[in-house]
């Protein structure tokens, strides 16, 4: 069975990114973001320029998917949540049920991922984003969908210090 990784940006460093993908034998990362940049010098090794060089470096290959990122109201939706919770996006623990619902509904549901599963074939790929948890963020639907639809086996990657 073939599996897809999801992986975020928050609690790694450029290094202990890159050792997350090597372990888990990822050939091909599939940006799911929005958009490609992180704010805060910690995370500048995830602006996509930098980061694709450091995969190249590695070998691994890249691809944006934009189709598949959150549109600006969603994600502002998801913000609201989080301040009704007092929760910070780099803390958050999962997502609004309506961002949920919604993302599902207006971007999944509207995506043939049936070219996206054929591309990855037998590559070990890996969708990212920037939050830490998977629970907390639009991969997990994706490859919930992907387990569903495509028969994917689902890894989780996440930093050595996360719950």
């Amino acid at each position: 069975m073939a599996t897809i990784a999801t992986i975020g940006v928050y609690g790694f460093d450029r290094d202990t990114f890159l050792e997350a993908l090597a372990a888990a034998e990822v050939d091909l990362l599939l940006d799911v973001r929005q958009r490609r940049g992180v704010r805060g010098s910690e995370y500048a090794w995830a602006n996509a320029r930098r980061l694709q060089a450091a995969l190249e470096e590695e070998g691994i290959a890249y691809t944006h998917l934009k189709e598949l990122a959150p549109t600006t109201e969603l994600r502002q939706l998801q913000y609201r949540e989080d301040a009704r919770l007092g929760e910070g996006k780099r803390s958050r623990t999962a997502l609004a049920p309506e961002y949920s619902r919604r993302y599902t509904e207006e971007i999944l549901d509207h995506v043939d991922l049936g070219p996206i599963v054929k591309w990855i074939g037998e590559s070990t790929a890996a969708l990212l984003c920037v939050e830490r948890d998977p629970e907390a963020c639009h991969r997990s639907l994706i490859a919930a969908r992907l387990r569903r639809d495509g028969g994917f086996g689902v890894e989780h990657l996440r930093p050595q210090n996360a719950a």
